[in-house]
């Protein structure tokens, strides 16, 4: 095998490529105020936060030892397709999606709504 038959290296990236996806301040704000809304109501008991390579997801429950009732994932290469957020249920089907952290969560935000008697 000659030099001429070993194909070139690919490419190094522009940009370098995060370890870890996290929610920035910004986001963090506005999923705790949702969160503080959702356990003074008594929906919500708990949460966890899990920071991968891939996506940030931070996860809701109603008690600690359960699965979680709503996953809100952050997931940046997606950011020019069906957008940035997801809120996904806990069956795993995916309840709202978009650009717009605000918009998304307004989907858990409909939660908060109940009838007066």
């Amino acid at each position: 095998m000659t030099m001429d038959a070993i194909p070139p290296a690919p490419s190094a990236p522009s940009a370098p490529i995060p370890q870890q996806v996290a929610f920035d301040r910004r986001e963090m704000s506005v999923i705790m105020s949702l969160y503080g809304r959702m356990v003074a109501a008594g929906e919500w008991r708990d949460y966890g936060i899990s920071c991968l390579r891939d996506l940030a997801v931070f996860s809701v429950f109603r008690r600690t030892a359960e699965h979680p009732l709503y996953r809100i994932e952050k997931h940046p290469k997606l950011r020019n397709r069906q957008g940035l957020y997801a809120v996904v249920g806990m069956d795993g089907q995916i309840l709202k999606r978009g650009s717009d952290l605000k918009a998304v969560l307004r989907v858990l935000e409909r939660k908060l709504i109940r009838a007066v008697k």
